[in-house]
């Protein structure tokens, strides 16, 4: 922090000069771009729905009350499928996402040359596609239904849980898989006595993390026509159906609801 002389006085200033214009000058170049942001968005925005916006939402609401209870007969195998397609899509990323991991993990790959890039890229490649995009492509060569949806949400998640595994794997105590590996144990052996049982808690919570979120993500899959409940919500938003709609709403709340009441349960129980 400077000190500058002002005759016989110091003066003290926070920052030098040029520090201070350089600050100076990316607020006005965060500034200038917020504008221009700003009228793009202007531009292309037809401000007459907008500023209706809340008459419609009101008249959107009347319309969705009261919910269409003897509509719920036909939820409850849609509610089946869905939590299906989350539970199965998990238990398919989980098993392709534990190998996955292993070979990213710096400390049990084969080779950091090869088989490590090639893990990583599938990783990014998982994480950086939505499941509705899986879904939408899977739609197209499988047909709609579950199937679908499980390999949908399968898809995404591999490179969620085994981005997670492998740096639990990486962050593992390594003076326990060098007492195991000391006494002349096998690689299988190892891995078995130094490694699981170090990430065997990590991989539990990712487990059901995981399971959580597909949860959510399984109740939309079926506006695309991947099965689920969301099949039935866009049934009947396309034929404004809109009682039918609420009470849909208030199912899928419900089902999120009680599977994170479920899952904090469960990571309560393992850590």
């Amino acid at each position: 922090m400077p000190v500058r002389d002002a005759g016989t006085a110091r003066v003290w200033q926070r920052r030098e000069r040029a520090q201070q214009l350089a600050i100076w000058a990316c607020y006005l170049l965060a500034g200038m771009t917020f504008v221009l942001c700003w009228n793009l968005v202007s531009e292309k925005t037809i401000w007459a729905f907008v500023w209706d916006a809340h008459n419609q939402a009101g008249d959107l609401a009347a319309r969705m009350v009261p919910p269409r209870w003897d509509y719920m007969e036909q939820l409850w195998w849609p509610i089946w499928d869905t939590l299906n397609i989350a539970t199965l899509g998990t238990f398919m990323a989980l098993v392709f996402a534990v190998p996955v991991a292993f070979f990213a993990a710096r400390n049990t790959t084969p080779s950091r040359f090869l088989l490590r890039p090639i893990a990583l890229f599938f990783i990014v490649s998982s994480r950086s596609i939505n499941s509705l995009i899986w879904a939408l492509m899977l739609v197209a060569n499988l047909g709609p239904g579950v199937l679908a949806g499980i390999i949908a949400i399968g898809l995404r998640s591999i490179g969620f849980c085994a981005k997670l595994l492998y740096e639990a794997i990486e962050e593992i105590d390594e003076g326990q898989v060098e007492a195991i590996r000391a006494t002349g144990a096998s690689g299988p052996q190892v891995l078995a006595y130094g490694v699981l049982p170090q990430i065997m808690p990590a991989f539990a919570g990712i487990t059901v993390f995981r399971w959580d979120i597909n949860i959510r993500e399984s109740t939309v899959l079926g506006l695309v026509g991947a099965g689920g409940i969301g099949l039935q919500l866009n049934a009947s938003i396309t034929n404004l159906a809109w009682t039918q709609v609420s009470l849909i709403l208030l199912v899928i709340i419900a089902t999120v609801v009680v599977s994170e009441w479920i899952s904090a349960k469960i990571r309560h129980a393992i850590i």
